[in-house]
Order: C-alpha cells, then sequence, then structure tokens
C-alpha cells in the first residue's frame, strides 16, 4: 500500500499530523508513506521513520513572486514529480483549497474532510470520498480519525504516539547540567506572556537548580529572547537553529514552558514534560496533546498567572 499525506503548514499543524503516519505504520506495517509538506517545514516528517520520502513545496514562497518565470518552472517541476507516482490513497487532513489543489497533482483517490467540516468548504470539492469528521475535537484526534474512516481501520487500540526522536544537539554553548527551554516567541502579539512573569518563572526554576535556554527564530525574537536572558540567572539566549537542532535542544531539556507556538507542540512531540501558556486562543482544541506529562494553562483572554505556571512546572519536574 503506497500513500501520500498532504499536510503542509504551519508548524503546529505539520507535528498535530505525525500520529497519523504512526497509525498507518501500526496497522500497515508494509505501507510506503510519502509525506507533502511546506519546505520550510520538511524536516518534521523526516523525523518519523514510517515516512518514506517527504516531498517539499514552496506554496508559500511561490505566492511572493507569482509572476516569476522562475516561480512557474519550480512550480512544473513540482507538479512532474508530484504526478510521477501511483498511490492507493492520497489523504489531505488540511482540508484548505491550497491543500486540495496540492492533493489533486497526485495520482490516487483522494480523501479528504466533507464541505460542511472542512476550514475552507471549497476544499471538498477535489476530493473523490468526504468525511464529515466533528469539528469539536482536538487536531490530533480529527487527523487521526480522518486517515482512520478513510483507510478503514479503528483507532480504538491504537496508541498515541507522534513516532519521533531527534538526534542530540552537539553545541559548544549548551549547558552541560540540567537545563529548561523557555519559548517566549511567538507570530502575534496577543499569543505573548508578560516579560515579567519570565522572569517569575526564571528565577524559580534556576532555585531548583536548571538554567534557561531562550530559542529564537527572527531577528525580533532573538532581541527579546537576549533582553529576557540578561535579567536572568546564568540563562542563554540560544543562537539561530534550524529545526532539526531546535528539536534536539527541546528534546534534552528537563522541561519545556512556552506560548502557544509550534516548538511547543514539538516538545510535546517528543515527549519532554511542557507546559504550554495561552492567552489568545483555545487549547481545547489545538493545545498540546501528548499524556499527562503535557499541561495547557490559560486560554483566551486568561492568560495563566506566574504562580500557576511555576507550580506547574515544578510538578512536572
Amino acid at each position: 500500500m503506497r500513500i501520500l499525506l498532504v499536510k503542509t503548514s504551519s508548524l503546529g499543524d505539520v507535528i498535530h499530523n505525525l500520529p497519523v503516519a504512526s497509525d498507518i505504520r501500526r496497522v500497515f506495517p508494509q505501507a510506503e508513506i510519502d509525506w507533502v509538506v511546506e519546505e520550510s517545514f520538511a524536516e518534521i516528517p523526516r523525523l518519523h521513520p514510517a515516512v518514506r520520502r517527504v516531498a517539499p513545496v514552496a506554496a508559500r514562497r511561490w505566492r511572493k513572486a507569482l509572476f516569476s518565470l522562475e516561480t512557474w518552472r519550480e512550480i512544473g517541476a513540482w507538479r512532474r514529480a508530484a504526478s510521477a507516482d501511483l498511490y492507493d490513497a492520497v489523504l489531505d487532513t488540511q482540508g484548505l483549497v491550497k491543500s486540495a489543489l496540492i492533493a489533486a497533482q497526485a495520482h490516487g483517490k483522494r480523501f479528504g474532510y466533507a464541505a460542511a467540516v472542512a476550514r475552507e468548504p471549497l476544499a471538498a470539492r477535489f476530493y473523490d470520498h468526504c468525511f464529515a469528521i466533528p469539528r469539536n475535537q482536538h487536531a490530533v484526534v480529527r487527523n487521526r480519525q480522518l486517515a482512520a474512516v478513510a483507510l478503514g481501520y479503528a483507532l480504538d487500540d491504537l496508541p498515541l504516539d507522534y513516532g519521533i526522536t531527534a538526534p542530540s544537539l552537539d553545541a559548544q554553548w549548551l549547558p552541560a547540567e540540567n537545563y529548561a527551554v523557555l519559548l517566549t516567541a511567538t507570530s502575534r502579539a496577543d499569543k505573548e506572556w508578560p516579560e515579567a512573569h519570565w522572569l517569575t518563572l526564571a528565577a524559580a526554576l534556576n532555585a531548583v537548580g536548571l538554567r534557561c535556554v531562550l530559542p529564537g527564530g527572527s531577528a525580533s525574537e532573538r532581541a527579546r529572547a537576549v533582553r529576557l536572558a540578561q535579567g536572568m540567572a546564568s540563562a542563554i539566549a540560544a543562537p539561530t537553529m534550524n529545526l532539526t537542532e531546535l528539536a534536539g535542544l527541546l528534546a534534552g531539556a528537563r522541561v519545556v514552558i512556552g506560548v502557544d507556538t509550534g516548538l511547543v507542540h514539538l516538545a510535546a512531540a517528543l515527549q519532554r514534560p511542557t507546559v504550554a501558556l495561552y492567552s489568545a486562543s483555545d487549547p481545547v482544541l489545538t493545545g498540546v496533546l501528548a499524556g499527562a506529562n503535557c499541561v495547557n494553562l490559560g486560554g483566551i483572554g486568561t492568560p495563566p498567572a506566574p504562580a500557576e505556571v511555576v507550580t506547574t512546572a515544578l510538578q512536572l519536574l
């Protein structure tokens, strides 16, 4: 059996789809699983041993230069590569017109969400078979249910398994002692946690022997990390890292505390004790989901207080 998974972005969404690959491998041990993903997130499915081939797509970059001849050359080359194989199932768990159009380039029966429950109802027009998976469930659960009904297996006895491990991070700047990772950066200002709260949290972690490491992606995120680290005892503002290196950093942490960002889901997928902080989104549908060692705090308009976060983090230790 050959299966193509289509889940292109964002980082959190891609991570939420990892259990689908684990489920398929458990039910169909000989299945060949390929995955179409946005090029900037291609490192994530490559961490999963069940994924045979990752097919990066550059939709975000192409959209910014749609009238460029080079863009159309790349699109043409990608379409030829996407249609080169024949699949038993092409499974789009994203439910967007963009992802449905990408799925339509592959040869094979296409499966996806019904119009009533897809994020973009028009996407359902591009599928051969559609399924009404309820929307009032966590994203991980919906992905798994769609795959199960499309491929004809039951989830009853299948454990939640993201299936990934990360190579150890070999970096001279990495603390030799136990450390906590603080994920302070997010794409939206309303998802941030106050800087004073981070300083309070860091002091509590220092008191139990943990140094704090603060990654940052963009220049502004790194500047924030540097500013916060300067107010903490022995903290490190991490240099720029790719996703594989970040996964290694997270995998070695005693605990990870972060705002609503894809990296906090990566920490949970790597089975690290994780505290996710919410202030502008609903964790019921998109919070961290990976067992008792992962805890969501806060909600829309109700960010968690520092004392609650400190207590939860110390309990996970």
